[in-house]
């Protein structure tokens, strides 16, 4: 089976775009972040076209995640248990959804950016990351078997290599300890990055910024990761970025990962 994922920053401005990929790398199922609509308005008529059932959570023309599977889609949950409140009035984002596709739990996260190291939207992606730890965490002492990918945009590079300047970062949020250390929670949880193996860096990124030549600079950050259980994670037979999407007129700033699970 073949898992990917991709904030395409905009689903409606890259339908098209999605749909050609999806059909051409011969993807099963992709967990998609930052929609920007509501469910009203996503597309997903080329998707079906095309043989695949579509989940979809947006509120508004910010953040939204998808499941999208030709291989099944079951057991659709808005939002992981514990899943921290924003806003005034408080209310969850839609940043997770769950869906079951081919035996797999798969759950597409698109994680809070934090701002600034100043900002309360930073205290809220920390809680955020410590409650879907302690949630994935709690999946795995219920059913050690679990077959479970956390895959999304995490907006946290969690070692040096990972930006292409550590300089520029100095006191920014994406590269901050705490940060790293809530990605490193996960880890600890028993979930593992099984894209890094078979990608392994310095110079290897997931996202490049619109602005100041970044892509052609090759000045990227990797933010985009699939986590795997440990029985997913056994499975795995390869991982790849695709790079070569990110290229072109009407790219999303962010590259798909894809993720081979073998049976």
């Amino acid at each position: 089976m073949r898992v990917a994922t991709w904030n395409v920053n905009s689903i409606r401005a890259r339908i098209d775009r999605v749909a050609s990929w999806l059909e051409r790398r011969d993807v099963d199922v992709l967990a998609v972040q930052e929609t920007k609509c509501r469910d009203d308005q996503f597309p997903d008529e080329p998707l079906r076209a095309l043989g695949y059932d579509v989940a979809h959570h947006g509120l508004s023309a910010w953040s939204g995640v998808a499941v999208v599977s030709r291989v099944g889609l079951e057991d659709v949950e808005v939002g992981f248990p514990g899943q921290p409140h924003w806003g005034e009035p408080l209310a969850a984002e839609a940043r997770a959804l769950g869906a079951t596709c081919g035996g797999v739990r798969i759950w597409s996260l698109y994680v809070p950016n934090g701002r600034t190291l100043a900002d309360p939207h930073y205290l809220y992606k920390l809680d955020w990351l410590s409650r879907l730890r302690d949630t994935a965490a709690g999946w795995l002492a219920v059913d050690a078997a679990a077959t479970v990918i956390l895959a999304g945009d995490w907006n946290i590079a969690p070692l040096d290599e990972d930006v292409w300047d550590m300089r520029v970062f100095a006191h920014s949020t994406h590269v901050s300890a705490p940060e790293r250390a809530a990605f490193e929670a996960i880890i600890e949880a028993g979930y593992a990055d099984v894209v890094r193996p078979y990608t392994p860096g310095p110079g290897t990124y997931t996202y490049w910024d619109y602005t100041r030549l970044r892509f052609p600079r090759r000045e990227g950050m990797r933010l985009d990761f699939a986590m795997c259980s440990p029985a997913l994670a056994s499975r795995v037979t390869g991982a790849e970025i695709d790079r070569q999407e990110r290229k072109g007129k009407g790219a999303s700033d962010h590259a798909p990962v894809i993720v081979e699970i073998d049976g």
